[in-house]
């Protein structure tokens, strides 16, 4: 058989009860793909529910069972298996659409025959929160025509907070391979490395103007709902060292990818600071102000891009009224964009 077309990664922990849905999602690509649905030390029925997927659809689905790991170990367990032209990792209570995912196929089988196969395949997603019958598409026109491979100099614009995430990529697994990516176990919030660390071995990208990924919101326990992350701020820090640690910006020489980066760092060090905010405590802003010191003494460069820049400037406002004012302004973008 050829080789497959897309590697789709399902990392499942305790999925039983939403797990079906996503796996269904991706069958319709038949042949053309494979489904690697890892079992990461699960208690529940999930590694059950894998095997008979595997059993079902041999050849399509693959079982891989592993001790407790977490997400992050889990996306390396898929990386290591995939035999697909390209990776793509689909949490296991999300989900795809159908539509989009024709076109997606269509698109990446073309550009292969053509002999032009890209590195980032990038497409739109959708934040779904039935509990608020709430829906907000995020696009991606405003970076990259649709349609077209570009480079990194060919980006539009970019808008402050507005990045792209782990439901908008299909990397080339080749490329992501020679990146070097290996994501951190037992740690929560990896995704953002997993959109930051290949970003310089990215040589070509195609923007498809599908809404391909249907990411869900609200379910109990979600990582992302915001109570949890305040809980586990200790993980988003060590995530955002990690990001500070994986490169010296100012080694990127393509000026566009370099300020898309330095935004990344400041984007993910605002959520950060949100949340050391948002839990009142004196520790938690201590940990904050050892952030911002860290990366004053790494590079003052980066450290004026962080804490002067557009959104920055807005999570530092002076004093415990400016601090008020700071939440104000990030419950405002999370009413709107409807993020956990």
């Amino acid at each position: 058989m050829n080789q497959k077309l897309i590697s789709f990664t399902v990392p499942c922990y305790n999925s039983a009860e939403y797990m079906r849905k996503c796996i269904e999602s991706i069958l319709p690509g038949g042949d053309e793909v494979e489904i690697l649905i890892v079992d990461d030390g699960s208690t529940d029925e999930t590694g059950a529910i894998a095997d008979e997927y595997e059993k079902k659809y041999p050849g399509i689905c693959r079982a891989i069972h592993q001790e407790n790991g977490g997400h992050g170990e889990a996306v390396n367990t898929g990386l290591r298996n995939a035999t697909g032209e390209y990776f793509k990792v689909v949490d296991s209570d999300d989900w795809i659409d159908r539509e989009a995912y024709d076109k997606v196929r269509a698109t990446l089988r073309d550009l292969l025959d053509k002999g032009t196969p890209v590195d980032m395949l990038l497409t739109n997603y959708v934040y779904e929160k039935p509990s608020e019958n709430h829906e907000r598409r995020m696009l991606y026109h405003t970076m990259f025509d649709d349609g077209k491979i570009v480079g990194w100099s060919d980006m539009k614009h970019l808008i402050p907070g507005f990045t792209i995430l782990m439901h908008s990529v299909t990397y080339r697994t080749k490329m992501v391979r020679e990146s070097g990516l290996h994501l951190p176990d037992h740690t929560f919030y990896v995704d953002n490395l997993y959109v930051y660390v290949p970003l310089p071995y990215v040589k070509t990208i195609y923007y498809l103007d599908v809404d391909y990924y249907r990411y869900y919101i609200g379910r109990e326990g979600q990582s992302v709902a915001e109570q949890t992350m305040i809980k586990r701020i200790d993980q988003q820090l060590r995530v955002n060292y990690m990001l500070f640690d994986a490169y010296d910006p100012w080694s990127i020489e393509n000026d566009k990818l370099r300020d898309y980066m330095l935004g990344f760092l400041q984007m993910i060090t605002v959520v950060s600071t949100s949340l050391a905010y948002l839990s009142g405590s004196d520790e938690n802003l201590e940990k904050i102000k050892k952030l911002y010191e860290y990366v004053k003494g790494k590079d003052i460069r980066t450290y004026k891009k962080i804490r002067h820049g557009v959104l920055g400037k807005a999570m530092n406002l002076p004093g415990k009224f400016g601090r008020y004012l700071s939440l104000k302004g990030y419950h405002a973008a999370q009413k709107f964009m409807g993020f956990n």
